[in-house]
């Protein structure tokens, strides 16, 4: 699944560490996400809109 996280992170001066922590995973899974070798759960994409302010269709769009 296509994402723009790494560009939303890198806006906020975050690490990968750093955003695995506010929603409570590891760095792989950031990392996988990005790399778009890894599709979140319902549950971590709604943490991850959540910190990000904005809604997961705008983080997330289906290929």
């Amino acid at each position: 699944m296509k994402n723009d996280l790494k560009e939303r992170r890198a806006d906020r001066d975050e690490s990968q560490a750093d955003l695995a922590a506010a929603v409570d995973v590891t760095r792989q899974t950031i990392n996988a996400i990005e790399r778009e070798r890894y599709d979140p759960s319902l549950e971590l994409a709604f943490a991850l809109a959540e910190h990000f302010d904005c809604a997961i269709e705008d983080i997330f769009e289906p290929e």
